[in-house]
């Protein structure tokens, strides 16, 4: 038998378990995750209103059901939780898919004003994170700014649009149902630093913001035509041609008389945000151009937006974990093909996968193959270490040191406790938004 430890149980945590128990009939896998719940982001990050990216946590489900892998929710692996050490002597292995835990900055004077914030605390909160804040994001917001051209910044942007009706079949939590419902947003910036042809969203996703009811859409076409291949698209990869092709679609038609409008603005650098009555009130940008490799450059020329919304969109960063070495230039742990690297040399036992592995790039799909690849090294390292002994059950080893995990029963009651909330709200499943209502639902026993 193999005693692997996999730390974090989204979509990397998962494959990494899947190809372990594909791979080797000996393994017995244990998924720890801080929180009560698994799936990572595909619970807290994919938008509520995806439901078909939101159902691979169908696919996900399988794996954390297999006969030889174990669900341990609620475990905090580091400070304040189990130490790193402790892990490597209960476990042969242990491989770490802990993600891109914090957001790049701007790194600009008034980037910390009241109502300015990462998406990703946008994010948490409509999406019941239970670490997440409810701070009034839209109290008093007219106009809102989104810094950023992904995916995420077309998310939230979206979500800012949406109403009440639009939301209810959701999981989304009820607070946050309420606060979007009742919002008076009228206008959403979603600006980019660069041009059209060089922004990160999906077609698929960009082609979502034009269907929203009730919500126009404007392009500015003298500001896009900045980018030399916006007037041609056709040497432009497919996908960014595709983007170009439906914000030409888009460009220079009249602003609709609609409740909401979302202008998509493009080189515009944000340099400062500005305050008002104690809060964010603009957001002053620079015009910048194409500097003929692949960047640009300011103008010296400002114009200011009004906001009382700001949502940073610009990247994600992995943080250390004590006990683990970390390159903090790429905000990953350093390794060879997955296995931990220590002062230059390969630490048998130790491995990582996902994000904190290769930066935050890729979509969901890739964690697959590169968790395969962690998972090869592993297995090719094991009788380096498969004949240690171990204390035993990890599992009664950690309640012996006082850490009480949620299992895959504690997980099941969550899911039944959402469910009969949605019932009582006359929605659908309905998430539990905060620790205390996790913990007291997984606490129950059955439906």
């Amino acid at each position: 038998m193999l005693r692997v430890a996999v730390i974090g149980s989204g979509p990397s945590g998962c494959y990494t378990a899947q190809s372990l128990v594909q791979l080797d009939a000996r393994v017995r896998v244990d998924v720890l995750d801080r929180l009560p719940c698994p799936y990572g982001l595909v619970r807290y990050g994919v938008a509520p209103d995806h439901e078909k990216i939101k159902s691979l946590q169908h696919t996900l489900r399988g794996v954390l059901e297999h006969e030889r892998v174990r669900f341990l929710g609620g475990v905090q692996v580091g400070p304040g939780g189990v130490p790193v050490a402790r892990l490597r002597e209960l476990y042969h292995a242990v491989v770490y898919c802990v993600g891109a835990a914090t957001d790049r900055r701007l790194g600009i004077p008034g980037e910390d004003l009241p109502g300015s914030w990462s998406a990703t605390e946008f994010v948490s909160w409509y999406s019941a994170h239970p670490d997440a804040v409810d701070d009034g994001f839209l109290r008093g917001v007219r106009s809102a700014v989104v810094i950023g051209v992904g995916n995420v910044a077309v998310d939230v942007t979206r979500m800012l649009a949406r109403g009440a009706a639009e939301l209810s079949p959701t999981d989304m939590p009820h607070a946050a149902l309420t606060a979007l419902g009742a919002s008076e947003v009228t206008t959403i910036h979603m600006v980019g630093r660069r041009g059209p042809s060089q922004a990160r969203f999906t077609t698929k996703e960009l082609r979502e913001l034009g269907t929203l009811p009730d919500t126009g859409l404007v392009v500015d076409p003298a500001e896009a035509a900045s980018d030399p291949a916006y007037t041609d698209p056709a040497a432009l990869p497919a996908p960014q041609r595709r983007n170009v092709e439906v914000l030409r679609g888009w460009a220079g038609a009249p602003a609709p008389d609609a409740r909401r409008l979302i202008r998509l603005r493009f080189f515009l650098r944000p340099v400062e945000l500005t305050a008002r009555e104690g809060r964010v009130g603009a957001v002053r940008f620079e015009r910048t151009v194409p500097d003929g490799r692949g960047g640009v450059t300011g103008t010296g020329t400002y114009e200011e937006v009004e906001a009382q919304l700001v949502l940073r969109s610009v990247g994600y960063r992995g943080v250390p974990l004590e006990g683990l070495p970390f390159d903090a230039a790429g905000g990953t742990v350093p390794h060879l093909a997955g296995r931990v690297l220590r002062g230059g040399a390969v630490a048998p036992g130790e491995y990582v996968a996902g994000w904190i592995k290769r930066g935050p790039t890729g979509v969901i799909g890739t964690n697959r193959p590169c968790a395969k690849e962690t998972v090869t090294s592993l297995l090719r390292d094991a009788p380096l270490f498969a004949e240690r002994d171990l204390p035993g059950d990890p599992l009664a080893a950690l309640r012996a040191d006082g850490v009480e995990p949620v299992g895959w029963t504690g997980w099941q009651a969550i899911e039944h406790a959402e469910a009969r909330l949605g019932a009582s709200l006359g929605r659908t499943t309905v998430k539990l938004p905060d620790w205390e209502s996790l913990l007291a639902a997984a606490r129950t026993t059955g439906p």
